[in-house]
């Protein structure tokens, strides 16, 4: 079993078989290192985190994200949206 393809699952998509597959072969420290991104990197999720990261609005942080300043630091999946708060940091006070 492939843990790359696991990891591109919602763990409410996994199966039982996948699931006892895991518990089996990998202790909890093996897989928060081989499942969770990078640890140096901050995200913030959504419309809201980004508000919250900018301190705005939500239609201000909308009007931003809209701009396309930021569009390096956000990663968009449909209505998913991820924010690297560093990079979006950087970005903003270099439009300025």
């Amino acid at each position: 079993m492939n843990i790359q393809k696991l990891k591109e699952k919602l763990l409410i998509h996994i199966t039982a078989g996948e699931f006892l597959y895991l518990q089996q072969n990998y202790s909890p420290n093996q897989l928060k290192e081989k499942l969770v991104p990078e640890s140096g990197k901050k995200y913030v999720y959504g419309i809201l985190g980004l508000a919250n990261l900018f301190n705005c609005s939500k239609s201000s942080a909308h009007r931003i994200k809209k701009s396309g300043v930021i569009d390096r630091a956000i990663i968009q999946n449909g209505r998913k949206i991820i924010v690297d708060s560093e990079l979006a940091l950087e970005l903003i006070k270099e439009s300025k």
